[in-house]
């Protein structure tokens, strides 16, 4: 499988998580061809405002790992990941980041503010490759309206 399955494997996590009542987002992480973690977005129902697709995956491989070092893995997530989820995914070491929807094409509510991620990655001691497939954004966004039209 290559980059675009595998993120279309998350838009899909995303609208699992419409599903469950979650926000429109949805991340795997995979590690030499295999999903090793996964997540949605589920923190108004867990009551848990860390509980976004990417932080969830990251447990999630964490787990099937027994460690805190995810070295080798790729994270790829529907939205462009939030400054907590780059944070949480500097801290386990992530490879790479790959996603589709750019947080410019939608609210900057949903980021909690303006800032930009790639500047803030530039400054870690091993800066995360971060790689947005542009050619999935319609797809992702599709979902985020669809969601956004039920509120």
């Amino acid at each position: 499988m290559d980059d675009k399955e595998f993120l279309l494997k998350a838009i899909e996590k995303a609208k699992e998580s419409i599903s469950k009542g979650g926000f429109p987002a949805g991340a795997v992480i995979v590690k030499e061809g295999r999903v090793v973690g996964e997540g949605i977005a589920q923190g108004n129902k867990l009551n848990d405002p860390t509980s976004h697709p990417e932080m969830e995956s990251i447990r999630s491989a964490c787990k099937e790992y027994n460690t805190t070092n995810l070295t080798g893995c790729t994270l790829y997530a529907s939205m462009e990941p939030c400054v907590m989820c780059l944070g949480a995914s500097m801290w386990s070491s992530m490879s790479r980041i790959v996603y589709a929807l750019s947080k410019t094409k939608v609210s900057t509510e949903y980021y909690g503010g303006s800032y930009d991620q790639g500047d803030i990655n530039s400054k870690f001691n091993h800066p995360i490759e971060i790689v947005h497939l542009s050619e999935l954004e319609e797809d992702s966004l599709k979902v985020v309206r669809e969601w956004e039209k039920s509120l």
